[in-house]
């Protein structure tokens, strides 16, 4: 048995709509063999995992799973279950009951799909469930509490910390999409494009800067609240310890010493009375700053209190981290007990963080007169730390309801004057419920990104819920963060149909996002080359603060291997369903096509729209599959489902009298006669016309003004390798990618109409599709064209050299096509070189191209030559037999 990949799905995908692990396994010659003619491995399997008796896979019933197992089930069935039970065992938090197992069509291959809630424990989890199987197997042992440990401790370092992840789930709350570019950090994008903010924990993309540096001085922060009237205790910046101890003698005992710059408490030691304590505080905070600040230590309660966008949202009181003793166990002992309470974790992971013995608490403990061996009575407080931070350990009781208005004003005034938008104010005093007498209490800090989690959860009192605030204060009056998405899907015609919306969106002033299957533009920057349809071009296009409007080609292979980027489309279209990729991923027959491409119109907002081209019953039938309004296209003026539809009270685009019309219910209006629209070739380019109806509707769908509509129809001309007609002298050349049957038939169809002498064609396919497929584009090659140059691309994506190309020249003779009429160079800027030499005058020339910057420089290349009079006929290849040429 070999796991031979596996691979996390965050997004909407064709097996879930939640994130998946898809795992692709290998039983070998256990594809004869189930679990019932396996000696011992029920027995031993649910030794090691009891709880899959809980499983009820199919049967629907607790124990379900365990029959099967019983009964005969195969390993890679079994593989699926075991995955998801490591992921329970794990945590409820991580535990998932979907998953699938599909076979490849490839002997014992099998397409493993689970759920998971995170991708680091669900891939864990797969090689985890390889592993224990193959011990199984073995007759080996497996130690499955250290595979789950490994999991919880994967899952803990790609936890979101309490802060974000309140902002995080308000944010999913309110329906605002939410992009985590770097699971190893707190680092969030709420929303899409222009409308996005980004927050890092508690820290806005609104926070100044500017109020960041001066709140991470302590020293300049209390000098600024000082002159303003705010009371701060006094304190003096020193570098060494003999200043140190003089600053203890100049404000009195007792004293704060603590790094001017610092956080979490880190280096901070408070209630500090003599020399002594103050060497070691100062060796303490000088560990984390050069500069330390010694300050007024005062007494009273400690507070905490969060102010956002200007405005007090919550308050709680921190209680020192401490232990109770019990007369038995020892201090060091106690703060292991209070450590086991599945609230606490390392660092800020978890709600309270876990109790520490370092120097700064056996300084706390020396001064109560105790060390960690101590066994203190029953009963009796301990504490371990002065100060009241939850990163050392402390708790808290919420105190919002309960605060002094004088409190709440002077607070927010404090943070007024620093700048932050989101802010942790420290208050010591007696009694946050009355005012703050003089010399009863001060503002110790203010705190740029304060944590959340005293607020989120309190040991006692309300739980205020501060990511909803803060989310509302980053999306005021119910904004949801997201900009227009419209998702182009089908057969052919994605890449020009979202050229010519991303076009008519720029004319109209928006700044537009688009992936296609030849880069990633920005307004008219290409950001990058390359086919970009999948995900991670989408969260590219969506993360970028520019981007107004994001229009995205999703291509077949981008769906399969890592489903959609984004969370929901407001346009989902699907141009058409023609054969292609069959035999590819599990792709079947046409109608397995048609299943992947509707995952685009089933992740359409209820609100939004899907265009379903009417001229394709496979197409139109997949009206079932979205619960979003239908806008139909079609280029006929009479098509049968779109009169139904109209006649419903829908909408439509389609081609009547020679023009574009957009109708709903029985109103129609006319946008444009077809001859005044450049892509169209005044007509002859058929296809052009249905991706122009289609980009009409999508941009009329979306508000956009007919005039804006007609002046971006009018203005489009640019839509490199597609259908670009070139003039050389004597004869033309068409560049397009014509990749597949419909694809060539179409393009042969219009150049036909151009009344060219002859027709000339320099084909290639992709060597990833079904044999009968390649054929078929042969065919249709050898129907639409006079002659043809058969050539292969550099990626023979698994072919061996000249099989593809073989297939393409049965096609082609198939069609009728005589043998002196076909070429075969293998190299694509040969056979573009060879057939642009023989061409003679009023030919026109189709090249389909795999690389274009090669053939559009070799097309380059041969005009300069032309012009020049450079040109030698003399020394090209020859032909042989069954119009196959050869070197030499």
């Amino acid at each position: 048995m070999k796991l031979l990949s596996t691979r996390f799905i965050a997004g909407p995908n064709i097996y879930s709509y939640r994130p998946v692990i898809k795992a692709t396994i290998d039983i070998g010659s256990y594809e004869d063999i189930d679990s019932s003619g396996m000696v011992d491995f029920v027995v031993c399997l649910l030794a090691l995992l009891p709880g899959l008796h809980k499983h009820s896979c199919s049967r629907g019933y607790p124990g379900g799973f365990v029959e099967r197992l019983h009964e005969g089930t195969y390993l890679a069935h079994i593989f699926e279950h075991v995955a998801l039970e490591l992921q329970s065992l794990s945590g409820d938090e991580y535990a998932s009951a979907f998953g699938k197992t599909r076979g490849s069509g490839r002997r014992g291959i099998y397409q493993v799909v689970f759920g998971c809630k995170s991708g680091q424990v669900g891939l864990a989890a797969a090689d985890g469930a390889y592993r224990l199987l193959v011990a199984v197997l073995n007759g080996q042992a497996f130690n499955v509490p250290e595979a789950v440990a490994k999991l919880k401790k994967m899952g803990e370092e790609g936890r979101l910390g309490p802060s974000t992840a309140a902002i995080y789930e308000a944010a999913r709350r309110r329906g605002i999409p939410v992009l985590r570019p770097d699971y190893e950090v707190n680092f969030l994008i709420l929303g899409y494009g222009n409308k996005q903010q980004r927050v890092w924990a508690s820290i806005t993309g609104q926070t100044s800067s500017l109020a960041v540096e001066l709140v991470g001085d302590k020293f300049l922060t209390n000098t600024l609240l000082r002159q303003n009237a705010v009371p701060v205790p006094e304190g003096y910046v020193v570098t060494s310890l003999a200043e140190a101890v003089a600053a203890l003698d100049r404000i009195g005992a007792p004293v704060v010493i603590k790094p001017v710059n610092g956080n979490h408490g880190n280096g901070v030691t408070l209630n500090i009375w003599n020399k002594a304590e103050a060497e070691r505080a100062y060796q303490l905070a000088a560990e984390y700053d050069e500069r330390v600040l010694v300050e007024e230590y005062v007494a009273g309660r400690q507070y905490r209190l969060c102010v956002v966008n200007g405005k007090l949202a919550a308050g709680a009181e921190r209680i020192p981290a401490h232990v109770v003793g019990d007369g038995i166990h020892s201090i060091a002992e106690l703060v292991e007990l209070v450590n086991l309470d599945p609230a606490r974790g390392s660092g800020h992971s978890r709600p309270l963080t876990c109790l520490q013995i370092d120097a700064a608490a056996i300084m706390t403990l020396s001064r109560q007169n105790l060390s960690a061996a101590s066994i203190p009575a029953a009963g009796q407080l301990v504490d371990i730390r002065d100060n009241a931070n939850l990163s050392t350990g402390a708790t808290a009781k919420d105190v919002t309801a309960s605060i002094h208005p004088d409190i709440i004003r002077l607070v927010e005034r404090a943070v007024r004057l620093t700048g932050l938008d989101v802010a942790g104010v420290d208050l010591v005093m007696p009694d946050i419920c009355r005012p703050l007498a003089a010399g009863q209490g001060a503002i110790i800090e203010i705190n740029a990104a304060p944590g959340l989690r005293m607020h989120l959860y309190p040991s006692s009192g309300i739980p205020r819920d501060l990511g909803a605030v803060i989310v509302d204060y980053l999306f005021p009056n119910g904004a949801d963060g997201r900009i227009p998405i419209i998702a182009v899907t089908g057969t052919n015609g994605k890449t020009t149909v979202t050229r010519l919306i991303g076009h008519i969106f720029r004319q109209a002033g928006y700044k537009t996002g688009m992936t296609t299957s030849s880069g990633i533009y920005v307004d008219q920057e290409c950001i990058m080359q390359g086919d970009t349809t999948g995900p991670a071009s989408t969260a590219m296009i969506l993360s970028d603060p520019a981007v107004e409007v994001a229009v995205l080609e999703v291509a077949r292979g981008g769906i399969i291997r890592g489903g959609l980027g984004y969370d929901f489309a407001d346009v989902g279209i699907i141009t058409n369903i023609t054969e292609d990729h069959i035999g590819q991923d599990g792709i079947e027959d046409l109608e397995d096509l048609a299943y992947i491409k509707s995952l685009v119109i089933e992740r359409v907002r209820p609100d939004g729209v899907v265009l379903l081209n009417a001229d394709d019953s496979r197409v139109a039938d997949l009206k079932v599959r979205t619960k979003s309004e239908i806008i139909y296209f079609s280029t006929q003026p009479d098509n049968i489902i779109v009169r139904r539809h109209l006649g419903e009270g829908g909408r439509a685009c389609f081609v009547k009298n020679d023009a574009i019309y957009l109708a709903a219910g029985k109103k129609e209006q006319v946008l444009i006669t077809i001859v005044n629209v450049p892509l169209t070739l005044q007509g002859f380019a058929y296809h052009n016309i249905q991706n122009t109806v289609i980009a009409v509707a999508a941009c009329w769908s979306q508000k956009l003004s007919l005039e804006a509509i007609h002046k971006g129809v009018i203005s489009f001309n640019q839509n490199p390798g597609r259908l670009m007609l070139m003039a050389m002298a004597g004869f033309r050349v068409c560049v397009d990618y014509a990749h597949n049957p419909a694809g060539c038939q179409a393009l042969a169809s219009t150049l036909r109409r151009l009344k060219p002498r002859r027709l000339i064609g320099v084909i290639a396919a992709p060597g990833d599709r079904r044999d009968d497929v390649i054929i078929s584009l042969g065919r249709a090659a050898g129907q639409g064209f006079d002659s043809i140059y058969i050539k292969e691309d550099c990626d023979l994506r698994g072919r061996q050299p000249g099989e593809t190309a073989a297939l393409l020249l049965q096609g082609a003779l198939e069609a009728g096509m005589a043998a002196a009429q076909v070429t075969t160079i293998f190299d694509e800027c040969e056979a573009v070189t060879t057939a642009l030499n023989q061409a003679v005058a009023d030919d026109l020339i189709a090249i389909f191209y795999e690389n274009y910057d090669v053939v559009m420089t070799t097309i380059t290349g041969f005009e300069q030559r032309q012009k020049s009079g450079c040109l030698c006929r003399t020394d090209l290849p020859k032909l042989v037999v069954a119009g196959m040429r050869i070197k030499g």
